[in-house]
C-alpha cells in the first residue's frame, strides 16, 4: 500500500503528495472524512520524516497517528508494542480493514514466525508489532537494518520512564534505536504522561528535537465521582443498580476482593468474572476473550487487568480502592467510554485508603527521590479526591491543561458539597493524638475522643485525659471524615514504621495555635437510589427502531464469530448507530455511514444492506 516519495528539489511536493495520499487512505480504508484533533498535524510531521513525542487521550485515535504513516511511506512500518493482547487486537482490527500487518511474539508457531519475517525481508507488510524485548534482540535489529523502514511508532512510551505509573524495563533500551535507525522517523505515544514523565521520555528515548503533540487531556464524555467510603460493597451495588447489561470494569486492590467482589456481583445477577496475576493463565484468557466478545461483561480486576484492552463500549470504570497517583487513575478510567459515548467513572476512597497507600510508598525498596516522588504523586491524588470545584477542572489542571468553565458533568457540578469550618474540630484531633502519645492508630484516637470506655484506654488510662470524651457529639463515621481530611490536607501522617500510629506533622502547629483555620468537606449520606446513570447516547435507538438495531447487533455477532475477531473490529455500535439513523439502501449511500470503508464495505455491506432492506420493506427480521 506503500508509495515511493521523490528525492531532493522534489520533496515539499512528495510530501504535499504523500499528505493527500493520506487522506485518500483515511476515507477509503478507515471509513472517515476527515481527521480528529491534532491526527492530521502528527501524520504530516511523520510522513515529513520528523520525529515527535504525541500526547493524546485514551480514544483520542493515537493508532492512526503512525498507522498512516507506515502504509504511506516507502517501507515497514514498525510499532513496539507491550501486551500481546493490545498488538493482536490491533493487527485483527487492520486486516479487517484490509492492511497487511503482522506481529511476532511467543504465540505464534515456528512456521508462522517464519513466514512472518520473509515478509519482513520483502517488505510486503505496512506494520509489524513486536514487543521491546523481542526487538532489541540483536539478531531483529540486524534484520530490520537490512530493511527500509517507514516509521517506528513506540506505543504506551510513558513505560520508559521511571516516573510513570508503568515503568517497564525493557523500554529503557529502546533509545539503541536512535543510533541504529537515524533516519526513520520515531513517534512516541502514549495517553497520560505529565510534564516530569514527558520530559523523561524525550531525553530516554533520545528524542532530540522531536516536536510534541500534546492533546487537550479532557473526556468530555466520561463523568467523574468520588464518594467517601462507608460499606464498599453496598456503595459498588447502588451505583451498578441501574447498569444491568452494560460492559464495565471494577478495579481492587487485592486478589482477594478481586474474588469476593466477582462472586457477590455474580449473585446478584452480573455477568461478573475475576481478573488477576494468581489465577491459571488459560482463566485469564478466557474471562479476558468473553470480555472482549461478549455484551454486559463486568470484569473484577487488579491492575493486572487493562493496558492492551480496546473495548471502546465500556460504559463505566469503577474503583473500590484508591489507585496510586492521578496518572493511574487517569490510565485506568480511559477505558471508559473509548467510543465517545456517555460513561462513568466512579470511585470510593476512605481513611483506610489514605494510610495503607502511604505505608505501601514508605515500605517500598525505592531510593528516597523515588519515594519523595510518589509521594507527591498520591497527596496530589488524596488532594483531588477531596476538591469542592469543579472535578474535570482540578483533573485537567494536574496536566497543565485547562478548562474554561465547570463541566457540569462530574459529581462536584451536579452535586456540590456543603463545606464548613473544621478548625475546632481538628484542634480536637490534634490534640487527641499528642496527648495519647502519637503512639496509636486512628480507631483508638477516635474512641478516645468519643469516650469510649474500651479495655485499651483503661490500660493505658487515657480515660483521664483532657480530650477524653471531647468529641462524644459526633459520629465514628464523622470522626474518620475529618480525620481523612486532616491528613489528606498534611497535619498529620500515618508512621509506616510505628504500626500506622498518627504522628503530627510541622504544619499542624499554626492549627492547633489557631493561627490557621480549616475548612472541610461535608460527605453526603450516600443514599440507596443509584446516581443518575449515564446520558443517553448521540442517537438513542427508540423503541420503533429496537428491532432492526437487535438484527444489526445479531449480524455483527454472526459475522465476528466466523471471523475470529470481538464484535467492534467488524463495526462500532456508533456505526450501527449510524445505519439505524440513515437507514443507508446502497453501497453508496453505507459508504457514507462513518467507520465504513472500501474493505469492510467489500467484506461485510451487503449482508448489512439486506438488513437494512428488509427494516424498509416491512418484513419480518428474526434477532
Amino acid at each position: 500500500m506503500s508509495i515511493v516519495p521523490g528525492t531532493g528539489t522534489d520533496r515539499v511536493a512528495d510530501v504535499d503528495m504523500l499528505t493527500d495520499r493520506a487522506h485518500d487512505l483515511l476515507r477509503n480504508v478507515y471509513g472517515y472524512s476527515s481527521f480528529r484533533g491534532r491526527q492530521e498535524e502528527v501524520v504530516a510531521a511523520a510522513l515529513a520524516g520528523r520525529d515527535a513525542l504525541v500526547l493524546m487521550p485514551t480514544g483520542g485515535g493515537k493508532s492512526l497517528c503512525y498507522q498512516l504513516p507506515a502504509m504511506v511511506r516507502p517501507g515497514v512500518g514498525l510499532v513496539v508494542s507491550p501486551l500481546i493482547a493490545l498488538m493482536q487486537d490491533q493487527v485483527a482490527a487492520l486486516k479487517q480493514l484490509g492492511v497487511r500487518a503482522e506481529f511476532l511474539n511467543s504465540t505464534l508457531s515456528w512456521p508462522e514466525q517464519c513466514a512472518i519475517l520473509d515478509a519482513v525481508a520483502a517488505e510486503s507488510l505496512d506494520l509489524l508489532y513486536l514487543a521491546p524485548e523481542r526487538l532489541l534482540q540483536e539478531e531483529t535489529l540486524q534484520r530490520l537494518s537490512r530493511i527500509e523502514l517507514a516509521v517506528i511508532a513506540i506505543d504506551e512510551a510513558h513505560c520508559v520512564s521511571q516516573w510513570g505509573h508503568d515503568f517497564r524495563q525493557d523500554y529503557l533500551g529502546l533509545n539503541v534505536l536512535a543510533e541504529r535507525f537515524p533516519d526513520v522517523p520515531r513517534l512516541a505515544l502514549t495517553a497520560t504522561a505529565d510534564e516530569l514523565t514527558r520530559r523523561d521520555i524525550l531525553e530516554r528515548l533520545e528524542l532530540d528535537g522531536a516536536k510534541q503533540f500534546v492533546s487537550g487531556f479532557d473526556r468530555p464524555n466520561i463523568r467523574y465521582s468520588v464518594q467517601a467510603k462507608t460499606d464498599a460493597n453496598a456503595q459498588l451495588l447502588a451505583f451498578l443498580r441501574d447498569r444491568q447489561g452494560q460492559t464495565g470494569i471494577v478495579y481492587a486492590m487485592t486478589r482477594k476482593k478481586v474474588e469476593s467482589l466477582a462472586e457477590l456481583l455474580a449473585q446478584r445477577g452480573f455477568t461478573a468474572l475475576p481478573y488477576h496475576a494468581g489465577l491459571p493463565t488459560e482463566t485469564r484468557k478466557t474471562h479476558q476473550g468473553r470480555f472482549q466478545y461478549e455484551d454486559g461483561v463486568i470484569v473484577v480486576a487488579t491492575i493486572a487487568f487493562g493496558m492492551g484492552i480496546d473495548k471502546p463500549d465500556v460504559r463505566f470504570v469503577a474503583h473500590v480502592d484508591l489507585p496510586k497517583s492521578i496518572e493511574a487513575y487517569y490510565q485506568e478510567t480511559g477505558r471508559a467510554g473509548r467510543d465517545g459515548e456517555p460513561a462513568d467513572a466512579w470511585m470510593v476512597y476512605g481513611l483506610q485508603d489514605v494510610v495503607r497507600m502511604r505505608q505501601m510508598v514508605d515500605q517500598s525498596e525505592a531510593d528516597e527521590e523515588h519515594k519523595r516522588i510518589e509521594r507527591m504523586k498520591l497527596d496530589a491524588l488524596l488532594g483531588w479526591c477531596e476538591v469542592t470545584t469543579c472535578r474535570r477542572r482540578a483533573l485537567l489542571k494536574y496536566f497543565g491543561d485547562s478548562l474554561p468553565a465547570d463541566c457540569g458533568n462530574c459529581d462536584i457540578c451536579l452535586t456540590p458539597p456543603k463545606t464548613w469550618d473544621g478548625t475546632e474540630e481538628a484542634q480536637k484531633l490534634l490534640s487527641c493524638v499528642y496527648r495519647t502519645g502519637q503512639r496509636f492508630g486512628a480507631g483508638h484516637v477516635i474512641d478516645v475522643l468519643r469516650g469510649k470506655d474500651t479495655e485499651k484506654v483503661q490500660r493505658n488510662r487515657h480515660d483521664r485525659l483532657s480530650t477524653f470524651g471531647i468529641g462524644e457529639d459526633r459520629s465514628v463515621a464523622q470522626w474518620r471524615s475529618i480525620l481523612r481530611q486532616v491528613m489528606v490536607q498534611g497535619h498529620l501522617f500515618s508512621d509506616a514504621e510505628r504500626y500506622g500510629a498518627l504522628r503530627l506533622t510541622p504544619r499542624s502547629r499554626p492549627l492547633l495555635r489557631g493561627e490557621e483555620r480549616i475548612r472541610l468537606r461535608e460527605d453526603p449520606a450516600v443514599k440507596r437510589a443509584a446516581a443518575k446513570v449515564a446520558r443517553a447516547p448521540s442517537y438513542e435507538i427508540s423503541a420503533e427502531d429496537e428491532p432492526l438495531w437487535e438484527a444489526l447487533r445479531e449480524l455483527r455477532m454472526t459475522l465476528c464469530r466466523e471471523a475470529g475477531v470481538p464484535p467492534y473490529v467488524i463495526f462500532h455500535d456508533s456505526t450501527l448507530r449510524e445505519m439505524v439513523r440513515l437507514r443507508p439502501s446502497s453501497s453508496q449511500e453505507l459508504l457514507a455511514v462513518q467507520g465504513v470503508g472500501d474493505k469492510k464495505l467489500e467484506r461485510y455491506g451487503e449482508a448489512f444492506l439486506e438488513v437494512l432492506r428488509k427494516h424498509a420493506a416491512g418484513e419480518a427480521i428474526e434477532t
